[in-house]
């Protein structure tokens, strides 16, 4: 056996502390984590034992549920084994059918424009992308098509991901899916251009609020009720009791009349939510 493979074996996590991870997360963030995922656990957690001096990750269990240490750990492990994929207009659809049918429906309906002030949530918005996509998307249709007033809310569980978002700094090569126009109208460029970064400008970042949120939380307590929520691509870590009581609660956030947005791997179908189906994985509140 090598050097590198006997260093490795610190890592490994026996059953019994396997499951009892599991189902700390599982009871914290809604996240499943079955057996096939025990590698991807083991390998994102070294940082955490590395930066607390643990011998092996078997030392570093025992701290946590043998020394009261999982209190203090909670967090850095959920974010740990949170998968936060996002990408700039993700499933680019969604953001033709808002500015074509859902914000002309809204402003039909009065729940937006006239001094009203549309609130839009980006749940699970990861590093912001999604959340800024709204933002470039609904600041475009104000100026081009209908004057709007409107704020975007981004929430995620993980903390390092919303101080990114909040940031509002990306790699260069992440804009790829940004239309040329908007990128010329809300991308600023790094000076330093080898560092290849962009960031968006400090208009549309003033109008994205960063907060962090447990999806599986009894209450939201949001400070307005949202007209558009897009909560895509997160409800398929849940269980499906999880999924209906998740929905429950974003229903409970929802305008009548407003719309939720989910991810095209998702379905709701037969669920017993004050939702009527408008489009593929869109909903409206009834």
């Amino acid at each position: 056996m090598t050097a590198l493979a006997r260093s490795d074996d610190r890592f490994d996590l026996t059953q019994d502390d396997f499951e009892r991870l599991a189902r700390f997360i599982a009871e914290a963030s809604g996240i499943r984590i079955t057996p096939p995922k025990k590698i991807m656990i083991e390998g994102r957690l070294r940082h955490r034992v590395r930066a607390l001096g643990f011998a092996d990750i078997t030392e570093y269990c025992d701290y946590l549920f043998r020394e009261d240490g999982l209190a203090d750990e909670a967090e850095r492990i959920i974010d740990a084994v949170s998968t936060n994929k996002t990408d700039f207009f993700r499933e680019a659809e969604h953001f033709h059918f808002l500015t074509e049918v859902a914000l002309p429906r809204l402003v039909r309906a009065g729940l937006c424009g006239q001094g009203e002030t549309l609130q839009v949530w980006s749940a699970a918005a990861s590093t912001g992308a999604e959340a800024y996509s709204l933002a470039m998307t609904l600041a475009d249709w104000s100026q081009l098509v209908h004057p709007l007033r409107w704020s975007i809310l981004a929430t995620d569980i993980c903390r390092d991901v919303l101080e990114t978002g909040a940031a509002g700094i990306y790699p260069e090569a992440t804009i790829a899916p940004v239309p040329q126009e908007m990128r010329r109208r809300y991308l600023l460029r790094s000076r330093d251009r080898e560092a290849a970064l962009v960031r968006i400008v400090p208009e549309l970042r003033a109008r994205v609020a960063f907060a962090r949120l447990n999806l599986i939380d009894t209450a939201y307590r949001l400070p307005h009720a949202m007209q558009v929520v897009f909560c895509r691509n997160v409800l398929i870590y849940f269980d499906k009791p999880t999924q209906i009581k998740v929905l429950a609660r974003i229903c409970q956030s929802l305008a009548p009349g407003g719309f939720l947005f989910v991810g095209h791997s998702e379905t709701i179908t037969g669920y017993a939510l004050p939702l009527r189906q408008v489009a593929p994985t869109v909903f409206e509140r009834v």
